[in-house]
Parts: C-alpha cells; structure tokens; sequence
C-alpha cells in the first residue's frame, strides 16, 4: 500500500520554529504580565491552524483567536485544550454549541446577548464584550449600551463576560490620529466594567509592535506572528525581525524547447522572439496562483525566470535560461541560494496585502511542517490525513 502523503510536485513550507521565534520575540517585546492571544482564523491564514497553535502555545501564548465557530471547534477536535476565543459574529442560536466545546464567543450587541441568553438552556457560555470605538463593523457603541450589557449580566448568570475588546482601523498606517482617537473613545467605554476581572485587549500586531505601552493584559498577535509586516509604513517600528514561516514550492514536470515565432498557453498571449527553453510548472489559479501573476518570476536554480503567458487552472509555463531536467525545484514563494520572492512582492504584484497571499494558496496544496529543518507533519485534507514524525 503507498502511503505518501499527497501525490503531486507542490506543496508549502511552514517553518514552525519561525511561528515560536516570532512569539517569543513579541512575548519578550509585551512582556511576561501580558497575554499573547495568537490569532490562527483562516486556517492560521492558510498556515495550518491546529499546527500553528500548538506551536504558538508552546512558545508562550495564552490562548487562540479564530473567526468563526467551526473553526474552533476543528481545534478542539484536534487535541486543542487552551482557551479560544471567536472574534466573529456567531448567530445566538449557536450557544449552546459554544458551551458544549467549551469555546468564547463575542458578545457584539445588547440584541445579541439578549438572544444568547434566551437559547441557554442551564449551560454556561463565555463572551468577549466587542466594543466598536470606530471600526463600525461590529461592537457595543455607546455608553447606554455598556450599561445594557452590565443589566443583562446581572439578570443572567448563564452570560459570563471575561473579556472586553476592540479593534483599530489603523493601527498599521504613520498618522496615528484615527487610532489615538480610537483608543480614547475604548478607554471611555469600558470604564464601567470590572476590568480587573477581564481581559482586556485593543492592540492587533501592529499596535502591539509599536506601542511601548497601553497594551491593557493581553495583545492579539496576528499577522507577525507569520513574519510578515502589517504594512510597509511601518518597518522602521518594529522592534524586532520578523521571520516569514511560509514559503511555496513546486518542480518542473515537463521541459521543451520551441521555436522563435511559437505561442505558450491560452490566448497565445506569449509568442517567442527567439528558440526559447519552455518549462511545465503544475501550479495555477487553482491553487492560489491567480492569473494576475502572468509574468511574475519564479526561482529556478536560484535565478529568476518568468512566467510565459497566461496562468492556466492547473498548470503555468516559464521562460528557461537552459535545458533543466524533469523534478527540477521551482519556489514561488522563499529562497534558493542568493535571491527571494517574498509574500510582500506576490502581493504588490497582485495589488494587494500580504495578509491576503497565504490565505489564498488553496487546500489542495498540502502543507508540510518543519521544525528546526525537520519535517514533523504534512496536512493533506484532500486525503484528509495528517501523517506526523
């Protein structure tokens, strides 16, 4: 019986001991009185959730944020005991759900919460309290409302608040006038809650990075923790380096040369100007390489090389410096010997945030873990099995 893992010449990269340094790190930058909550919604943007928070977990973080219920349930059901805490919506309906896995749920409404309450039957559920301070996408928006909250509270012992948070609109951008105004406007509203007995959170990755203080007890770590930067602007503040966990690899499956005058891929959009060495990479658009990446380079023999025409849903083809053979390794996304492509520079490409570029490699990639250069697991959910060392 074969029992390989997955079946094709394409997978990720993720470097566990990159996710821990990078907790480490930030968890040394907040300091030991302050929680590290590690954000792994998306699938840990597209990293691997349940790797990436067991990871993060050993390195010093209290609990884990997702932002959707099933999510947090696929963690539990993986072996996750550590609190996790849903930043999304969840229909109140669902509560009793919540308290059966044990999960915390944000309460974003005096109409939510009142929901809540009525769908318990006897059980206990946590929530977050969601304060919208400017964001106006989800939370609590008044000083009448906090004190809705604290009567709902008080006439239903089934709704438990330990928490209390909010989010800013831009933390990750120089002017910081939006973001004082917001963090103002937080101080105000929770003023009335008891929040010695809370944790209260307001700094993502990038006002965790920067602030030097006013984290309140804990600090959601989200994108940095993958070693990537919130935005460019604010490089010059990050007080430590980063290092980027992802990286997206495939092989030549096919070589051929064509003839000056010969078109590559859909639409004959690419035609030789001269005899020209053509390679067959089995990466496309169904995978996450969008088609916005024609002409984007590729590392082959650690030198750049060109995408040749349009990307097609399975495959794409690249212009070649020389005859490789057949198996020959193309990275994407990393290193090979001297020069890098970077998430940074997939995402200028595409016009977009780097936030956005692991998310969108598809599950049919498999991803394989590695610590300290060796692989500990690979995750296929096309063959839904993980098979570990």
């Amino acid at each position: 019986m074969n029992t390989a893992s997955f079946y094709r010449d394409t997978w990720a990269e993720i470097d566990l001991s990159a996710i821990k340094e990078n907790v480490s790190h930030m968890k040394k930058h907040i300091g030991e009185n302050t929680h590290l909550m590690a954000v792994v919604k998306a699938n840990a943007y597209g990293h691997g959730d349940a790797e990436v928070g067991k990871a993060a977990l050993e390195a010093g973080a209290s609990c884990l944020a997702v932002a959707i219920l099933d999510e947090a349930i696929s963690l539990r059901k993986r072996g996750i005991t550590a609190p996790i805490l849903v930043l999304g919506a969840v229909p109140p309906e669902y509560v009793q759900a919540a308290a059966e896995y044990d999960v915390t749920l944000t309460g974003y409404s005096v109409e939510w919460l009142q929901e809540a309450a009525r769908h318990l039957g006897g059980e206990t559920v946590s929530f977050h309290l969601k304060v919208d301070s400017g964001m106006n996408r989800l939370g609590v928006k008044t000083e009448e409302e906090v004190q809705s909250v604290l009567k709902i509270l008080g006439q239903n012992p089934g709704l438990v608040c330990k928490g209390v948070f909010t989010h800013f609109a831009t933390a990750d951008e120089k002017d910081r006038s939006y973001f004082l105004c917001q963090f103002d406007r937080f101080k105000k509203l929770i003023a009335p809650l008891p929040l010695k007995e809370l944790m209260v959170h307001c700094a993502n990755s990038a006002a965790g990075l920067r602030l030097k203080k006013g984290f309140f007890n804990a600090v959601r770590f989200g994108i940095s923790m993958y070693g990537l930067r919130p935005s460019a602007e604010i490089t010059d503040e990050i007080p430590f380096r980063l290092k980027p966990a992802f990286t997206f690899h495939s092989t030549l499956s096919h070589v051929k040369k064509i003839h000056k005058g010969e078109s590559v891929s859909y639409g004959a959009a690419y035609t030789a100007h001269k005899d020209q060495w053509i390679g067959t990479v089995p990466v496309g658009y169904a995978d996450g390489w969008l088609r916005k990446l024609k002409g984007t380079a590729v590392l082959i023999n650690g030198k750049r090389m060109n995408i040749a025409g349009r990307i097609c849903m399975d495959q794409f083809m690249v212009e070649l410096d020389q005859c490789y053979p057949p198996g020959t390794k193309v990275t994407l996304i990393g290193s090979q010997k001297e020069e890098t492509i970077t998430m940074d520079e997939i995402a200028g490409r595409l016009e977009t945030i780097n936030y956005e570029i692991p998310c969108t490699i598809s599950s049919r990639v498999p991803r394989m873990f590695l610590e300290n250069g060796s692989i500990m697991e690979v995750r296929n959910p096309l063959l839904q099995e993980n098979t570990s060392k």
